[in-house]
């Protein structure tokens, strides 16, 4: 059918053909309005960028990610996504990481972008080409005005090694048109053939591209990577299948998937050629210059951008487009998977706005309100808590690295690649960001080393830490008697205690100087390593902490004075007999007797003693919750997340009800709020035990011990002037010296793992808040479920589609990082919807098949043997249609038989108890293995499924099966 274009879209189109600038918003509201009231699509909102259900994929990289359960078939046939025909959607797309990525190439040039929006508009099984084709050309050049002369179009020209024949008739739908012939340009599969992946939909495509410069012939540049012709429009046509042996298939349903970038739509109808110059990115560069106070944006690319000025414009704009529609989509930086890749955005961001126009931290979160977002506070207060000086001095210790490197490489232009990738493990560095600064200094990145190290770092992590942990113990073990032999004093790792809280609130840990004293390395004592061997290194102090009392080992590097540009990473730290061996695999030669300076990872150190003391905390508010009979049976901290386990001597069952979850957190919360201060002092050991409300574990502990007090310092508590209930424990462990850096606790996991004893597992910080904003969000839509089940008409459809979301709500609630209590709350919420909903199946299907069943009854009166169809798409309700017959006919025997549109068959059958000719469960596998299908039951009731194109060849089918086999009794 035609529409009638509105009134506000006539009035945009006419604006802009007259010569005014047509905004962004408003040639997004032109295209969604130009396919929903001409041409009758549907507008579907775009999906989060978040993938929902798709583990292929790190983030939503194109529009049709959301509609692959259509193109694949897997939709369910009851959802609102089954009946789509006709659909329109503006999609937040991210391309960084996996197979389509253009992170390096952000900044470079004026178009590439991590973040982006792709305007599209669907056809499943409804027009094909030439309406596809027509729709496109109408568009652009009719209501967005674009000159004809500009654009050119391609299409597939056919592979003869795949047997593929040109698309021909794209060509003629092109010249039909009007577009002419010399415009019309062949290309093959690289450019003009889309696949979803090695299997699946595919299918030939056209391209629509653009000439920015006009008034000549350029043929020779569509598809050439030329900036001055780029493609604006993919226009797919589904119609093949790609097979697991490569052949491709003819799909019984074409479609139609097109893509159009609103970044280089708006570049062409605002009349620039950079996306950057357009609506979409100049009031974040207005913002960058207001709150950077940097030099302005010139638009300027490769050595015209000498300083590199413009180059940080772009990657801080499009960055902090990604960053915050990320973040707001529920995805954050982290370490893994999409929140990895964020986190290297996030990185990349925060060097061009510190190194190249000198921002101050905390900069980029005044960006967010520009890009225009409901969530604009909880955005802005993640990137105060994500950047801060902890990137910022890792940044600062890279950057010297890699100057001094650059000064001894006597005119090489090869960058070591062994020097970046300890950056990249060690400081954090992402590799595109250690590329371009060493590009910036006309140096290129030795790759092959790179690849190299990464594939032997793989190897490394696939063997097993225990083994690891073992051998070196072991070995450690065997040269103790050496090492005392030789006069070699025990580690002093004091060092690691050494630590404090500056005057902007920050952790200043200071770097460790020492000396190697003793080299481990194959079955004893070595005088020196050479470069690439493995070796334990023991210091005469260390400021490393060893895995010990449940908290990980630190992790960071050490240098040596006479080559502080080559990093030692520093694999595990273990604490044998008295010395601390940290185990390497040397990067240089070693010798005993090298001064060294040791580099903690202090990221992950800090977060170790902010989930350090949250344990100590949660254990005190444990106490006073459930009473002195709580017992720690076990603790493991590391930098993600704490996991405590415990008992209760006298406790009415051991999982902790909501409200105790509830009430732990809140009683964690007050002192964290409170920023209460953690003291820490050595005692001997007798007097340390002497202290009132002392947690010990069963270990044996050192004497001297450390006694760690949360809020109370431990004068008061020797003298007993305490008023208030303390956390006093003895520990081993790092702390933090004021509970404030926690931020925020949140159990996200309490269950039984043995009798007695319950595992706590909590995260602290931005991953507490995170695992908030979840719970709010499942609680929504547990809440949308509830009030739509309420309101829901009595139709067995509409019933069966919430039992089926109650079902993936209880999946996700089970698997999500939420806090437990709401996990809990929200499970108990979502099993009496699903009862519910289930109780109104049942009544529904019972009245359905009383209904059916009269009708049947009044059809075949009189008769012995009954085979017929019935309307309905659930095996229930024919199950139920027989029974109910069997019980007001008895002595019939019944089968009924429910054709769906697929083809399938669904079949129920029963027969009178006792009847001998043959069984419900022969005559459902006769019938159902005709269709080619199976079937199950008793003796009297069976129920299976085939599939049929003719349901009438079915019915006597079976009605003669069962009529032979009574003729042969």
């Amino acid at each position: 059918p035609r529409y009638l274009p509105t009134s506000a879209s006539r009035q945009l189109a006419c604006r802009w053909r007259e010569g005014s600038t047509l905004t962004s918003s408003a040639a997004r509201r032109m295209f969604i309005e130009f396919f929903k009231e001409r041409h009758g699509h549907r507008v579907v909102p775009s999906a989060p960028v978040r993938p929902r259900g798709d583990p292929s994929l790190l983030f939503v990289n194109a529009g049709m990610n959301q509609f692959k359960p259509i193109f694949l078939g897997t939709v369910d046939p009851r959802s609102e996504m089954a009946r789509y025909r006709r659909v329109v959607n503006s999609q937040k797309c991210v391309r960084a990481g996996g197979k389509h990525n253009d992170l390096d190439d952000v900044g470079r040039d004026v178009y590439h972008h991590t973040f982006f929006e792709m305007l599209g508009n669907w056809s499943f099984g409804d027009y094909f080409k030439e309406e596809a084709c027509a729709m496109a050309w109408q568009l652009l050049t009719g209501s967005y005005g674009i000159p004809r002369d500009r654009l050119y179009v391609s299409y597939f020209g056919g592979d003869r090694t795949l047997g593929l024949e040109a698309d021909e008739e794209t060509r003629e739908i092109w010249l039909n048109i009007g577009v002419q012939p010399n415009r019309i340009l062949p290309f093959g599969m690289k450019d003009n053939f889309w696949e979803m992946g090695e299997t699946g939909p595919c299918g030939p495509c056209t391209e629509i591209h653009y000439d920015h410069v006009g008034g000549r012939d350029v043929a020779h540049l569509v598809n050439s990577d030329s900036s001055d012709v780029v493609e604006i429009w993919n226009l797919v046509f589904m119609q093949y299948s790609r097979e697991a042996d490569g052949s491709l298939r003819a799909l019984h349903q074409h479609s139609v998937d097109t893509g159009m970038g609103l970044e280089r739509l708006v570049a062409v109808l605002q009349g620039k050629r950079s996306n950057y110059d357009t609506d979409l990115f100049t009031p974040l560069f207005s913002a960058i210059q207001q709150h950077f106070r940097c030099p302005e944006y010139r638009g300027q690319t490769g050595v015209a951008d000498k300083s590199k000025v413009d180059m940080a414009y772009r990657v801080i704009a499009d960055h902090i487009r990604a960053l915050t529609v990320c973040i707001a989509d529920g995805v954050y930086p982290g370490m893994s998977g999409a929140q990895l890749v964020l986190r290297h955005i996030l990185r990349r961001a925060v060097r061009f706005s510190t190194e190249v126009l000198k921002s101050t931290p905390g900069s980029l979160s005044k960006l967010v309100p520009t890009v225009v977002l409901k969530e604009t506070d909880r955005v802005s207060q993640f990137y105060h808590l994500q950047i801060d000086t902890q990137f910022l001095s890792s940044l600062k210790q890279g950057r010297r690295v890699i100057d001094r490197t650059l000064q001894n490489m006597n005119g090489s232009t090869v960058f070591p690649g062994s020097v970046a990738w300890s950056l990249h493990c060690h400081l954090g560095f992402p590799l595109d960001l250690l590329r371009l600064m060493v590009e910036e200094k006309g140096v290129a990145m030795d790759t092959e080393a790179l690849d190299r190290l990464a594939l032997e770092n793989k190897k490394v992590r696939a063997q097993t830490q225990a083994s690891e942990h073992d051998s070196c113990v072991d070995l450690d073990v065997k040269v103790l008697p050496e090492l005392q032999g030789l006069g070699i004093t025990y580690t002093n790792d004091l060092p690691k205690y050494q630590y404090s809280l500056g005057q902007d609130g920050r952790y200043v840990f200071l770097p460790c100087h020492a000396t190697i004293q003793a080299l481990i390395c194959g079955q004893g004592l070595v005088p020196e390593v050479e470069k690439g061997q493995r070796c334990g290194v023991i210091f005469d102090k260390t400021c490393f902490y060893t895995e010990q009392g449940g908290q990980d080992h630190d992790q960071g590097y050490f240098t040596q004075e006479i080559l502080p540009d080559v990093l030692f990473p520093v694999e595990q730290v273990h604490l044998v007999g008295g010395y601390v061996v940290h185990q390497v695999t040397a990067t240089e030669r070693l010798k005993r007797g090298d001064q060294v300076q040791l580099f903690l990872d202090e990221g992950q150190r800090l977060a170790c003693m902010v989930k350090h003391t949250a344990t100590h905390i949660l254990n005190h508010c444990l106490r006073q919750l459930l009473g002195d009979g709580v017992e720690q049976r076990g603790s493991h901290v590391s930098a993600d997340h704490l996991r405590f386990d415990f008992s209760v001597k006298v406790h009415q069952g051991i999982s902790l009800s909501i409200q105790q979850l509830q009430e732990i957190e809140k009683m964690i919360r007050d002192i964290i709020e409170g920023n209460e201060p953690v003291y820490i002092e050595e005692l001997p050991l007798k007097v340390a035990k002497g202290i009132p409300g002392l947690r010990t574990v069963d270990e044996v502990y050192p004497d001297p011990a450390r006694v760690v007090s949360v809020g109370v310092p431990i004068a008061d508590l020797l003298k007993g002037h305490n008023n208030k209930p303390a956390s006093v424990e003895l520990c081993c462990g790092t702390h933090l010296l004021m509970t404030g850096e926690i931020q925020d606790f949140v159990v996200v996991s309490e269950r039984q793992i043995a009798k007695g004893v319950s595992r706590i597992v909590a995260v602290t910080g931005a991953q507490a808040k995170e695992a908030r904003e979840a719970g709010r969000v499942l609680e929504c839509e547990v809440d949308s479920l509830r009030v739509r089940l309420t309101a829901a008409s009595p139709s067995l459809p509409g019933i069966h589609r919430l039992s089926k979301e109650a079902g993936l709500l209880i999946d996700a609630v089970e698997n999500t990082a939420i806090p437990q209590w709401q996990r809990r709350e929200l499970s108990n919420q979502l099993k009496s919807l699903q009862r519910s909903s289930n109780t109104m199946i049942r009544k529904l299907e019972i009245a359905e098949a009383a209904k059916k069943v009269q009708s049947l009854l009044k059809k075949h009166t009189n008769r012995s043997l009954v085979v017929d169809t019935v309307d309905t798409d659930s095996i229930s309700v024919v199950m139920k249609t027989v029974n109910q017959y069997s019980d007001q006919a008895p002595g019939v025997m019944v089968m009924l038989l429910s054709h769906q549109e697929s083809g399938k068959v669904l079949c129920a059958c029963q027969v009178p108890k006792g009847f001998s000719a043959f069984s419900a469960n022969d005559w459902a596998l006769a019938v159902c293995a005709h269709l080619g299908g199976n079937a199950g039951g008793s003796d009297t009731v069976a129920k299976g499924t085939g599939s049929a194109v003719d349901i009438a060849e079915a019915i006597q089918w079976a009605r003669n099966f069962a009529e032979g086999r009574m003729q042969q009794r």
